[in-house]
């Protein structure tokens, strides 16, 4: 099982740092619809759609950001983060109204649903507006977009080795039984120790170090989400297309949560 975890992400890993910096960004985003119609089919298992439902509700995600391109695209197919576009503010403030009210509340209740309707809102809430920021980001810098997601790969890897080592205290047991209070603090200590070196060449820690931190906080809300969905929905894996790590919301948790805050922050902060 581990040699093939490790096959699949590095195979994985690969085909991104290719797309991410060889295709044009039509073409990327297209590519980032195809990720989307995928997540949207895996979302209606978690949503408790039959098969046929749950690929008509992935299609019909895809076809949200579809229509999302061609309304907001710039020349050659870009999607450009900008004030300008007020779509785009509209949908990240959607975003980060439901990562930083609705999740926690949601979490701390252990709230459960059922209901078809709900469940599909709050799917295109978590993803079309990463969907977004993953074409939208990549417009700005491959390399940007390729920090942000490496500051939740820190995050969680740093999570991994701080809790097995040191882990004692339960994070939530009753959504995810092996997360822990010293992963947490593992991820804060590795991210902050990312953000500062890079702010050496790029910006000014006062800047990137908080909003590390920022964002690792959300990529771990992000993870327990999925985490209370699959629990809910008595699925172990959103999916089985990743060999060794189960679906597409599988690997992407943290960062639903996590790229609409950074092109966000982006939005108003950087520009």
């Amino acid at each position: 099982m581990l040699k093939q975890r490790l096959v699949t992400a590095v195979i994985l890993l690969a085909v991104l740092l290719a797309a991410l910096f060889w295709l044009p960004p039509l073409y990327w985003s297209l590519l980032m619809l195809g990720l989307l119609l995928l997540g949207g089919r895996e979302w209606g298992g978690l949503a408790f759609y039959s098969q046929g439902m749950s690929w008509g509700y992935g299609g019909l995600t895809a076809l949200l950001g579809a229509l999302l391109l061609g309304f907001l695209g710039g020349d050659g197919g870009a999607l450009l983060l900008t004030k300008e576009k007020p779509a785009v503010v509209v949908l990240l403030s959607v975003s980060w109204l439901f990562w930083s009210l609705m999740v926690p509340l949601w979490l701390a209740k252990g709230w459960h649903s059922r209901n078809p309707v709900l469940l599909a809102l709050v799917g295109w809430i978590v993803l079309v507006p990463t969907w977004l920021a993953l074409a939208g980001l990549r417009t700005e810098s491959p390399w940007l977009l390729l920090g942000v997601m490496a500051t939740v790969w820190i995050a969680d890897s740093a999570a991994y080795f701080a809790g097995r080592r040191f882990g004692k205290n339960k994070l939530a047991p009753a959504i995810s039984p092996g997360k822990t209070w010293e992963g947490v603090g593992g991820a804060l200590a590795g991210v902050a120790l990312y953000t500062l070196a890079v702010s050496q060449f790029y910006s000014s820690p006062l800047v990137l170090v908080p909003a590390g931190l920022l964002l690792t906080a959300f990529s771990i809300e992000g993870d327990l989400f999925e985490s209370w969905m699959k629990r809910q929905a008595g699925l172990k894996d959103s999916g089985t297309i990743l060999p060794g790590h189960g679906g597409i919301l599988d690997r992407v948790d943290a960062l639903t949560s996590t790229l609409p805050m950074a092109a966000l922050l982006i939005l108003f902060l950087g520009k």
